[in-house]
């Protein structure tokens, strides 16, 4: 029984503010990764990745939340629905309820131990009790109330508390510079006397977050406020005795108004908001806000690329920065001017005596940092995906790492950390970025190795760059994944991408005067080549966030040019001397296959044409005698090289070999035989043998949805090849074929496949552990790798 193991899932997260939350019973950070959720422990000593993804939504999730003391989380998302799932007790997670009474796109959520408060793009908020006679078959979550939100506010943010017994306070931003707070109280799973008590003031933009924070002294709160003015505000919310007695001072400015908002509950509870405290000090939009669970300190994290501890001096009370983590954000960069970068959420925790801050970026992936000592931050290893569609990948010539290229506009070297610092194997391999070696202006769409340090990628531009790895990338791979590359000696020391340009350019110790002083903080350049070869080579983890997007380029080397529209496939010879490639186009003219010289990277003219719509792949047989072209248009084409001058010509065509597009093909090992395989949307994969002078078909294999991405692995055993197709659903399935036919060996479980389109599959040619690699690259924005023992 052939069995099969997740090694890694990269996959990045949302730009959402509301998109994550840490679990700290369970030790597991949820945060939204396209349409669906992520599991992940950070504090795990073997740094293992997202463990986990749940599979539900249809839509981009744009909330998470744990519901505390319990074992539910609660995620909402842009197909307008809001699901609740359960941790049960053998660690599955499953959905249990799926509220879907909400006609637009779910922008916020918040939770308590009994309530769920929803907000929606369409102004409308509404709150959620817990059943307390909840049965199997009933809901766990019932609707409890409809807000009435001042017309023209839409909520970007709410925040509940609960102020005394069953009585709740719901607080509310927007789009708005006023903070509306709601009153409300629970009774027998009912919400009573819900209605408007204060509007607060003082923003001077919309009000992006809020988070509440229960005080010591019963009684009396704090409230955080995020906007878009760069400011935060303090509120303080106290009950009865605790509320002071004072008149407004009218002389005071709007900005800095103490004027308080006192409103009676009931008879027996009387409450007043007052503004507490102004925080100044960003230069961007406030994101996200959290308090520290134990101490009078508040996180916030912003659009500037800046995460800010701020808590209130001893002896004047004055909030002050205590710690400052991120970047130093671009001058006149911010997000009124278009800027897109910044962090998005963030999550702060204690385990055993450590404070752990945690945030997402525009890259999707996540920056960590750890302390003891509350004084000194130190950087530690995150984890990184694409944070778009994985458009493609494929395995280096030996099969030793992976590259993927993703619509987030980048290429990505993926591989396992073999090797600890000081060289001494690690018991537990986990899969790791370790180069980032291309980040483009464009989507990126294929890529291809031509050699063990050379590759080609293409992307929604009319040309194809090709990279040469550096030796810096060349140093960290040797290191961690114990990979030995033999041209050392011609490599470029590093790269680096000008200030106004989109190709990355080499850069050598020649290059660097050893008398002029870098600045660190300041942008790579083709003038100052700031770039440091001494960090990458000081590394004792695989590298962090801010050192792929900023030391670990590969420098391109070449550009090809001719096709006229996107590029969309790309395939390399297995000899390391042809590269072919295709894009897009609605006829005959643009849908011919262009062939480039690797060595010289000269266009081998004429173009080969044939297909009339795009061609949606290219395969080189293993000899380098074929190549094999399957398109939209439902055709197939099998192209005859010349060896001697590499021109190609027309040899075996196939009109209608499916009744649907054809997505992909893939030659079979050559001691199976002269043959190949396709897959389409009609549902089926199909086997082509040479026979009587031409491709005949000889099997296929039925599914029940459009199958996307077919791969053989290159090793026959018993005159059996094994198959691994994926669907337009996320599945994958894992075939023999022999004398007997198509036979299923084994469908992976739901819990660890893509939650959408497969849009490729590739075996690697090496192994790990003696198990065979499958890696897969699928629209729900991740990249995968499972392994399997198929010759144990």
């Amino acid at each position: 029984m052939v069995s099969v193991n997740s090694e890694a899932i990269f996959v990045g997260a949302n730009k959402q503010t509301q998109v994550s939350d840490y679990n700290k019973k369970k030790q597991t950070l949820a945060f939204g990764a396209g349409n669906h959720i992520a599991l992940w422990n950070p504090t795990n000593p073997e740094f293992n990745g997202v463990h986990c993804t749940l599979k539900g939504h249809c839509s981009e999730v744009t909330c998470v939340k744990f519901i505390p003391n319990s074992e539910y989380l609660v995620s909402a998302s842009e197909d307008f629905h809001v699901k609740i799932w359960k941790f049960l007790d053998n660690n599955d997670v499953e959905c249990v309820q799926t509220i879907t009474e909400h006609n637009s796109t779910i922008v916020t959520l918040s939770v308590l131990d009994n309530l769920i408060a929803i907000g929606c793009a369409d102004g409308s908020v509404s709150i959620w009790v817990r059943n307390s006679n909840y049965t199997n078959g009933n809901e766990h979550f019932k609707f409890g109330y409809n807000l009435d939100v001042q017309k023209g506010v839409y909520p970007l943010t709410l925040a509940l508390s609960n102020i005394s017994a069953n009585k709740y306070l719901l607080a509310l931003g927007g789009t708005s510079v006023h903070i509306f707070v709601h009153s409300f109280s629970l009774e027998n799973d009912i919400i009573l006397n819900c209605h408007q008590v204060a509007k607060l003031e003082g923003h001077e933009d919309w009000v992006k977050s809020l988070a509440f924070r229960y005080q010591e002294t019963p009684g009396d709160y704090f409230l955080a406020s995020g906007s878009q003015d760069r400011y935060i505000r303090v509120w303080r919310i106290r009950t009865n005795d605790l509320i002071d007695n004072y008149d407004e001072d009218q002389t005071k400015l709007t900005l800095l108004s103490n004027k308080q908002y006192k409103f009676q509950y009931d008879q027996n509870l009387k409450v007043a908001i007052n503004f507490e405290a102004l925080i100044m000090g960003h230069d961007d939009w406030i994101s996200s806000l959290q308090w520290h669970e134990s101490r009078l300190e508040l996180l916030a994290a912003t659009a500037d690329t800046s995460i800010m501890v701020w808590a209130p001096d001893e002896a004047s009370g004055i909030w002050v920065c205590a710690s400052r983590l991120g970047e130093i954000s671009s001058k006149g960069a911010s997000t009124a001017t278009g800027s897109t970068g910044g962090f998005w959420s963030c999550v702060w925790f204690s385990n055993n005596d450590v404070d752990y801050i945690l945030t997402n970026g525009k890259t999707g992936s996540w920056r960590v940092w750890e302390t003891k000592d509350r004084t000194f931050w130190h950087p530690s290893l995150g984890i990184s995906g694409p944070a778009m569609e994985a458009t493609d990948l494929s395995w280096s010539s030996n099969g030793d790492y992976l590259l993927a290229t993703s619509l987030d506009q980048t290429t990505r070297l993926f591989a396992p950390w073999k090797l600890d610092n000081n060289n001494v194997e690690r018991k537990v391999k986990t899969w790791h970025e370790f180069s980032r070696p291309q980040i483009h202006g464009y989507d990126m769409v294929c890529v291809e190795p031509i050699s063990e340090t050379r590759f080609v990628s293409g992307g929604d531009e009319k040309i194809l760059r090709s990279f040469d790895l550096p030796k810096g990338v060349s140093d960290i791979i040797t290191k961690f994944v114990d990979i030995k590359f033999t041209s050392e000696s011609n490599m470029p020391e590093a790269a680096s991408i000008p200030a106004l340009g989109l190709s990355n350019k080499a850069t050598t110790d020649d290059n660097l005067d050893e008398n002029e002083e870098q600045d660190n903080n300041e942008r790579e350049t083709n003038d100052n080549k700031n770039i440091s070869y001494d960090l990458v080579s000081a590394l004792v983890t695989p590298p962090l966030e801010d050192q792929l997007q900023r030391h670990l380029l590969w420098p391109e080397i070449e550009k090809l040019y001719g096709h006229g529209y996107e590029i969309t496939s790309v395939a390399v010879s297995s000899d390391q001397q042809l590269i072919a490639s295709s894009c897009r186009s609605n006829n005959r003219q643009h849908a011919v296959i262009r062939m480039f010289d690797a060595n010289t990277w000269l266009e081998i003219k004429p173009p080969l044409s044939f297909h009339d719509l795009t061609i949606t792949r290219l395969q080189f047989s293993h000899d380098c005698k074929y190549l094999l072209s399957v398109s939209r248009d439902r055709k197939l084409a099998v192209w005859e090289r010349n060896l001697e001058n590499n021109e190609f010509t027309l040899k075996y065509e196939k009109e209608k070999p499916h009744t649907r597009i054809i997505w992909d093909c893939v030659w079979v090992p050559k001691e199976f035989g002269n043959s190949f395989i396709t897959c389409s949307r009609d549902k089926t994969i199909k086997i082509w043998d040479f026979k009587n002078d031409d491709y005949e078909l000889i099997n296929s294999q039925k599914f029940e949805t459009a199958v996307t991405a077919v791969a053989v692995h290159q090793r026959v055993v018993d005159s059996k090849i094994f198959i691994a197709a994926g669907l337009e659903n996320g599945d994958i399935f894992l075939y023999s074929y022999g004398l007997e036919g198509f036979v299923e060996i084994l469908k992976l479980e739901n819990k660890i496949t893509p939650g959408d389109r497969i849009n490729r599959l590739r075996w690697s040619s090496s192994s790990l552990n003696n198990k065979s690699l499958l890696a897969s690259a699928s629209v729900d924005h991740s990249v995968r790798v499972y392994s399997f023992d198929l010759f144990n």
